[in-house]
């Protein structure tokens, strides 16, 4: 999908209804609060209840070295969830009178396999990585191979997401994001960094607190992350598509 549509505003009703009121949904400052935070509050929801799978497995496991395959596995359905949330959060950029659960339906159909083909590669270093991560002192893993293995699969997760976002707003192939999203790994540093700041964050959270509270904050989360890398997709925009 090379760029959100935008949806028909919603008919009338058939009556004059004369000038709003301040407070209405939508009108005057409160009104507008309201309807932002009513808004986020849904895609957080139902990002929620995209990646369920995702948070009712890793609520059942241990917070142990051993299960980080087991929890790479369980993140799968976030992907498209991810993709999702994120597909809405830019659509109402373009216009804030959209509908937040057909949008992340929208978003949902379009994006899921797309998004899909790029996150489990990602997953799939996690977990190798944290095999032998979980097992170093059996594999004579020195700390200085550590670290490194702990680099990679930062550089992964943020790969991954960097591969997601362009899916899901570009009707590229497959094999043209994964490069793409290599590309800007080392052309946007100051993006890439911020989506380390943002996993440090929620991997913070998750471990302070409880996942559950994560799944709390997920719109805003993710309206953070595409903040975030804004400037990339500009520039995947600009550069890349007519």
């Amino acid at each position: 999908m090379s760029d959100v549509s935008r949806p028909a505003p919603p008919s009338g009703t058939g009556r004059s209804t004369g000038s709003p009121l301040p407070g209405a949904l939508g009108q005057g400052t409160l009104g507008r609060a309201t309807a932002l935070v009513y808004w986020y509050v849904v895609v957080t929801a139902l990002l929620a209840l995209a990646a369920l799978p995702t948070l009712a497995l890793l609520l059942l496991l241990d917070r142990a070295a051993s299960n980080v395959p087991l929890a790479a596995l369980a993140a799968l359905p976030l992907g498209p969830a991810l993709s999702a949330a994120l597909y809405a959060v830019r659509a109402r950029e373009s216009d804030d009178e959209v509908a937040p659960a057909r949008t992340f339906v929208r978003g949902y159909r379009r994006g899921a396999l797309d998004a899909l083909r790029v996150w489990a590669p990602a997953l799939g270093v996690l977990a190798v990585v944290g095999v032998v991560l979980a097992n170093a002192s059996a594999a004579g893993v020195g700390p200085t191979y550590a670290a490194v293995l702990v680099v990679i699969a930062v550089l992964a997760l943020v790969w991954g997401l960097h591969a997601v976002a362009i899916a899901t707003l570009f009707s590229f192939r497959t094999r043209d994001v994964a490069r793409l999203a290599a590309h800007y790994l080392g052309r946007t540093p100051l993006v890439s960094l911020g989506v380390v700041s943002l996993l440090v964050a929620a991997a913070g959270v998750a471990w302070f607190a409880t996942d559950g509270v994560l799944a709390l904050v997920g719109g805003v989360w993710v309206w953070c992350w595409y903040r975030n890398d804004r400037r990339m997709l500009d520039d995947v925009r600009a550069r890349f598509t007519a």
